[in-house]
């Protein structure tokens, strides 16, 4: 029985798993700085240069496409006025409804009456062929009694409103209808009282030929001259105004603008395009590892 009560000796087994837990590394909760923490990478290419070149060929193409709507629109325009000027010339009322001159606008009338050669104006500069002059406006004081405000047409700038032959008895002629003249940023004021005029102003051109208590209509028609070039150098020479020819001269710029922005577009494109190339090559060879 002495080897009950024995202490009992430990078998090589246990000895070692023993050995083994104390040497066994303990966890142990340590905390990372913060410089050791994670960081996505930062894309090269998302910078605010890079957005800002972005965004200039999107706004670039934006433009060319507008402009792209702004040619098909003028082009209509100029299709439908070009159908207006071959109709039937018009006989203008006595009374004409202002509101409605601009649906007949490049639509031909037929005049008839006497100059008011006292309300006689210059506008100008003006040029014909590359040659410099003036634009003689003159009211017509028509059959009816009414009057309305014409562009006789072109003279020469050595001219001026004594030097013109006057007409005294009844003119008859085709004109076209047109509208008040805009005024751009550079166009100087106009200056009846000293006989200074640069643009067409219907409002002002006929109060100063009298105005509604003369019968005086803001009413603008430009005479058409249907001659050739060998009458109008006469005319010229003579000091007689040589009207404008019977077409459409509207300004249509607009397909140039198209490719022109269009052309931007690509450009920034393409431009956008090769510095990425060359980034990208000279990237990959920063990162080849040296022999």
């Amino acid at each position: 029985m002495n080897f009950l009560l024995r202490p009992r000796q430990p078998t090589p087994l246990a000895h070692l798993a023993r050995q083994g837990a104390r040497l066994r590394p303990q966890p142990q909760f340590i905390r990372r700085s913060t410089s050791d923490a994670y960081t996505p990478r930062r894309n090269p290419w998302v910078t605010p240069t890079m957005l800002l070149l972005g965004f200039v060929p999107i706004f670039t193409f934006a433009l060319g496409t507008w402009q792209l709507q702004r040619l098909q629109w003028k082009v209509a325009l100029i299709d439908e006025l070009e159908e207006k000027l071959q109709l039937h010339p018009l006989s203008l009322p006595k009374r004409i409804n202002l509101s409605v001159i601009p649906e007949f606008v490049f639509r031909k009338v037929y005049l008839r009456g006497k100059w008011d050669h006292a309300h006689s104006m210059l506008v100008g500069p003006r040029t014909r062929d590359g040659v410099h002059g003036a634009n003689v406006v003159t009211p017509l004081i028509r059959d009816d009694g009414s009057t309305i405000i014409v562009d006789r047409g072109f003279i020469l700038k050595d001219l001026d409103l004594q030097s013109i032959p006057q007409e005294n008895g009844v003119v008859e002629f085709l004109g076209m209808l047109r509208t008040s003249q805009e005024r751009n940023a550079f166009t100087p004021d106009n200056h009846p009282e000293r006989g200074e005029w640069y643009w067409k102003d219907l409002d002002t051109m006929a109060e100063y030929a009298g105005g509604a208590n003369a019968n005086v209509q803001p009413v603008l028609v430009e005479e058409i001259f249907e001659g050739h070039e060998g009458e109008a150098s006469t005319r010229l020479k003579q000091g007689i105004p040589v009207g404008r020819p019977a077409k459409v001269d509207l300004r249509n710029a607009h397909l140039s603008y198209v490719i022109t922005w269009y052309v931007y577009t690509l450009s920034f494109f393409t431009a956008v395009m090769f510095v990425r190339v060359l980034f990208n090559k000279n990237k990959s060879r920063r990162g080849q590892m040296p022999r």
